[in-house]
């Protein structure tokens, strides 16, 4: 009796190759109105990110579970829960935020014009 590879048994390997996982993040990064993503504040389940960050290395950190790198920086506060008051201003201004889901997370990144995402 013959095995049968099934189609997608390649992406297996690529699971754990960084550069494929950061492309992975990239391709899923986007910007999106912060109304959009009130649902998801109100679940708790959005995550601040400076933008002196970079918000894919975060997210890639979150990815791969590197509980250290993570614990950094949440206790300088440059990684953390949106705090009420930014979410309300953001709800107030409209704005526009950098986001990709790292589940059950929504890393979300607000960059002025001058520091958008290369």
């Amino acid at each position: 009796m013959t095995a049968i590879t099934p189609p997608d048994a390649h992406l297996i390997d690529d699971e754990h190759n960084p550069e494929l996982i950061k492309a992975k993040i990239i391709s899923e990064t986007a910007q999106i109105s912060w109304l959009e993503l009130q649902k998801f504040y109100a679940a708790g389940s959005v995550i601040t990110v400076e933008p002196t960050l970079d918000l894919v290395e975060v997210a890639f950190a979150f990815s791969c579970d590197e509980k250290a790198r993570v614990a950094d920086w949440l206790a300088s506060g440059s990684v953390g829960r949106t705090t009420e008051q930014q979410a309300q201003q953001w709800f107030d201004n409209q704005t526009a935020v950098w986001a990709v889901v790292i589940s059950p997370w929504v890393l979300v990144q607000h960059k002025p014009l001058t520091q958008q995402l290369n």
